[in-house]
C-alpha cells in the first residue's frame, strides 16, 4: 500500500506551495467574475496581488451560516446563493441538499469531490468491488465516494443506509473487497453478520468518515479482518485530508489551500496551535474562497513516513462555533476576538462562563506579559462594551491557556 496515487503527493513542499499560490489569484479572479456572491464578498480585491498566504489571510472568511443566509435570501432566483459558477444542465448532473437546507452542486468532472486519493490511500484498487454505505439521497456523501471509486476503476454497490440484514446478504453474495461509510454502521453490519452466522471473508478494508474513529474501534475492526482508514471532507469542499498507513494524522488533499485560524477571526495561528480549519478550494464550479468549516484541528509537524510530503493535520478536534448564551444574551467567539484586538499586548484569550443555572459569571482570561492593574480595568470595560455583559479579568503569563482551540469555555453546572 506504499504506492502513491500520483506524483503530486511526493513533490517537494516548495514545489507544491508555488503551484498552489500560482493557482490562487486565478481562482480568486474566477470567483469574482463567475460567482455573484464572491463578486460582492471580494469587491475591491486585486486578485493578482493575492500571491502569498499572508495576502490570502487578509481576505474575509465566509462561514457556513453566511452561505446559508445568502442561499435563503436569493432562493427565489438562485438556489446556490450566487456561490456556484455553473447552472442546471449538463455541467451540473446532480444537486444535493445538506441540513439547513444548504444546496450543493456536483459538476461533471470525473472524481469531482477528489475522493479517489483517499480511497487509494486506504488500499482500494482498480478492478475491486466496493460496498458504499453512505447515503445516496439528499446529501452528497454517497456520490462523493462513488465518483471517487469510479475514478479508481472500482465497481460500486450502492448500499446506502439501513436494511442491515440485506447489507450482510449482499456482502456475503457479492464479496466486496471493502466498505465505505460511517464506522458505526460498519460495526453494526459486522455484529449483525456474526449474529446471523454469516462470514464476510472478502471484506478486508474500509474508508470511514463523518464520525469519530477512535483507535479502540480501529482495533475492533482489525480483530475481524478489516483494516480501516479515515478521511475528512465536507459537502461544500469535498476531500480535505486523508489517513495513510502511517497512522500519523491526516495528510491534506492536493486540491485545497488550508489555513488554521483563531476561532471567531480570520487570523492564522502558529503551527501546532488548535484553531478553525479555513479552506480555499481550487474547484472552478464552486469556488469557495476562505471557507470556514467550523471544525477545529492543528498542524502536525513533520512529514508523513509514507513519503507523502503535504502538510498533515491532527484530524477533527471539535467545533469552532462556541457561541454561548450568558444571562439571556448570546456571546460569540468573534466578540472575544474584537475585545482582544484592542490590546496588542494580549497574545491569547479565553472567556470562561461559570456558575450555576441562572447565576452566570464571566471571566476573561488573557495571556500577557503586562501586569499593570490598569489593563484589567480597560479589558473589563471593553468586554462590557462589546458583549453588553459584566465580567472579571484574569491576567496570565504566556503559555498558560490550554492549546485546545477554545475561545469560549462553558464551565457552568446544570445539575
Amino acid at each position: 500500500m506504499s504506492q502513491h496515487y500520483d506524483a503530486l503527493e511526493t513533490r517537494s513542499p516548495q514545489e507544491r506551495e508555488a503551484a498552489l499560490l500560482a493557482a490562487l489569484p486565478q481562482q480568486i479572479a474566477h470567483a469574482q467574475k463567475s460567482s455573484a456572491a464572491f463578486a460582492s464578498i471580494l469587491a475591491g480585491v486585486d486578485a493578482a496581488a493575492i500571491t502569498s498566504r499572508a495576502a490570502l489571510a487578509g481576505l474575509p472568511v465566509t462561514r457556513k451560516y453566511e452561505l446559508l443566509e445568502r442561499q435563503q435570501a436569493e432562493r427565489t432566483h438562485n438556489a446556490f446563493g450566487g456561490f456556484a459558477s455553473i447552472g442546471f444542465g449538463a455541467a451540473m448532473p446532480r444537486v444535493f441538499a445538506s441540513p439547513g437546507p444548504i444546496y450543493e452542486p456536483e459538476g461533471a468532472r470525473a472524481d469531482y469531490w477528489r475522493m479517489a486519493r483517499a480511497l487509494h490511500a486506504a488500499g482500494f484498487r482498480a478492478g475491486e468491488l466496493v460496498h458504499n454505505c453512505f447515503s445516496y439521497h439528499f446529501v452528497p456523501a454517497g456520490s462523493m465516494m462513488e465518483t471517487g471509486a469510479h475514478a479508481l476503476g472500482c465497481t460500486v454497490f450502492p448500499g446506502g443506509t439501513g436494511q442491515t440484514e440485506q447489507q450482510v446478504q449482499a456482502m456475503a453474495e457479492l464479496k466486496p473487497a471493502g466498505y465505505i461509510g460511517t464506522p458505526s454502521f460498519l460495526k453494526i453490519i459486522l455484529e449483525k453478520a456474526a449474529e446471523m452466522g454469516v462470514q464476510l471473508p472478502s471484506l478486508s478494508k474500509a474508508l470511514l468518515s463523518a464520525e469519530a474513529f477512535p483507535p479502540s474501534l480501529r482495533d475492533w475492526f482489525a480483530e475481524r479482518g478489516v483494516t480501516g482508514y479515515q478521511c475528512y471532507g465536507t459537502a461544500d469542499l469535498g476531500l480535505i485530508a486523508y489517513e495513510t498507513e502511517a497512522r500519523e494524522g491526516l495528510v491534506l488533499d492536493e486540491g485545497v489551500i488550508v489555513e488554521i485560524v483563531r476561532p471567531g477571526t480570520g487570523d492564522p495561528v502558529p503551527e501546532g496551535e488548535v484553531g478553525e480549519l479555513v479552506v480555499t478550494t481550487l474547484n472552478p464550479d464552486y469556488p469557495l474562497i476562505r471557507f470556514g468549516t467550523g471544525d477545529l484541528s492543528a498542524v502536525l509537524p513533520g512529514t508523513c513516513p509514507t513519503g507523502r510530503s503535504n502538510t498533515r493535520i491532527k484530524g477533527w478536534l471539535g467545533r469552532a462555533d462556541q457561541t454561548t448564551k450568558v444571562r439571556g444574551m448570546f456571546v460569540h467567539p468573534g466578540q472575544v476576538a474584537q475585545v482582544v484586538k484592542r490590546f496588542p499586548q494580549i497574545t491569547k484569550a479565553r472567556l470562561v462562563v461559570s456558575g450555576e443555572m441562572a447565576n452566570d459569571q464571566m471571566e476573561l482570561q488573557v495571556e500577557t506579559t503586562e501586569t499593570a492593574p490598569g489593563l484589567a480595568q480597560l479589558l473589563q470595560e471593553a468586554l462590557r462594551e462589546v458583549t453588553k455583559l459584566r465580567g472579571e479579568v484574569q491576567m496570565l503569563p504566556p503559555g498558560s491557556l490550554p492549546n485546545d482551540g477554545k475561545v469560549i469555555e462553558d464551565a457552568r453546572s446544570y445539575r
